[in-house]
C-alpha cells in the first residue's frame, strides 16, 4: 500500500519570488490534528520526492493548505514552485509532530512564535475552535526580513475574522497578531528574542512577561530562534511539553534540526 495519497492542486498564490501558499482536495480518510505536519511531494523522473510541510488549514476543513518557500535548485521546491491548478501533489497519509493543543496543559495565554513559513502550523490552530476554548489570549508573531513576507500573515488574520467557526473570537479581541521585520522599516522591527528580551514586545501590547503559570508557547521557524527561544523559557522554568507528557511550551523538532 503506498504511503501517500494523490491529490489535486485547486488553488495557488505567489507572495513574493520567494514565498507561495497553495491549497489541495483532501482524502476523505486522511485524519490530523491542528498543527501537524505531513511529508508532501511530486513524482519526480518517476519516483516521489517528499519533504515535510506543515498544514496550514484545520483539522475540520475539507481542503488542504500549504505555505511554502521556493529554495533555488532545491530538489522539490524549485519544481514544486510551479505547480497549477489541477496538478498533482503527493500527501502522506501519517501526520505527525510536536505543535498540537494535547502537548500544552492548560494555560491563560498561548504563544505561537514563528519566523518566515513556520507561521503554517499557526494558520491551522489559530482557524481551530479548541484553541480559543483552551486559552483567553492568543499571540500569533511572525517574523520577517522584508515586509511584503508578512502579507501572508496578514491576509490569514484578515480571512479569520471572518471565519463561521473562530470569526467571533477574533472580533472580540482574543487574537493579538504581532508582525515584524528585521531587514526593512516597520511598526515592528527586530528580532523577536530581542524584543522579548529587552521588554519591548511585551509593552508593544499590555502583556506581562512569560510566566510558566499562565502562559503556553509554540516555536516554530529558524534554528537560531528555535534555540534560544528553548533556552529563554527553560530558563524561565518553562517544562517542554509532548502529547504524552504534556508540558509549558513545545517546539517543532523536525524543522530545526
Amino acid at each position: 500500500m503506498a504511503a501517500y495519497t494523490e491529490e489535486t492542486v485547486t488553488f495557488v498564490k505567489h507572495y513574493t519570488d520567494r514565498l507561495f501558499t497553495f491549497s489541495t482536495t483532501r482524502d476523505r480518510g486522511f485524519r490530523f490534528r491542528s498543527g501537524e505536519f505531513v511529508m508532501l511531494g511530486l513524482m519526480i523522473d518517476g519516483k516521489p520526492l517528499l519533504r515535510a510541510y506543515s498544514i496550514a488549514s484545520p483539522e475540520w476543513d475539507e481542503k488542504l493548505d500549504f505555505y511554502s518557500i521556493k529554495v533555488a535548485g532545491g530538489p522539490l521546491t524549485s519544481v514544486l514552485a510551479d505547480i497549477k491548478l489541477g496538478d498533482k501533489v503527493l500527501v502522506g497519509k501519517k501526520p505527525v509532530g510536536t505543535l498540537v493543543l494535547d502537548a500544552l496543559t492548560p494555560g491563560k495565554r498561548l504563544y505561537m512564535l514563528a519566523t518566515g513559513t513556520g507561521i503554517a502550523p499557526f494558520a491551522s490552530l489559530i482557524r481551530d475552535p479548541n484553541t480559543y476554548e483552551r486559552y483567553e489570549q492568543v499571540i500569533l508573531t511572525q517574523t520577517c526580513r522584508q515586509v511584503a513576507e508578512l502579507q501572508y500573515g496578514y491576509d490569514l488574520v484578515r480571512d479569520t475574522l471572518d471565519d463561521l467557526l473562530v470569526g467571533e473570537y477574533l472580533r472580540a479581541g482574543q487574537l493579538i497578531h504581532d508582525a515584524a521585520t528585521t531587514r526593512e522599516p516597520h511598526t515592528h522591527a527586530g528580532r523577536l528574542t530581542e524584543r522579548v528580551a529587552d521588554g519591548s514586545f511585551f509593552k508593544d501590547y499590555g502583556l506581562p512577561e512569560f510566566n510558566p503559570e499562565t502562559d503556553r508557547a509554540m516555536i516554530c521557524g529558524s534554528l537560531a530562534m528555535s534555540v534560544e527561544f528553548k533556552k529563554m523559557f527553560e530558563d524561565r522554568g518553562f517544562i517542554e511539553g509532548s502529547v504524552s507528557a504534556p508540558g509549558q511550551y513545545v517546539y517543532e523538532k523536525s524543522f530545526v534540526g
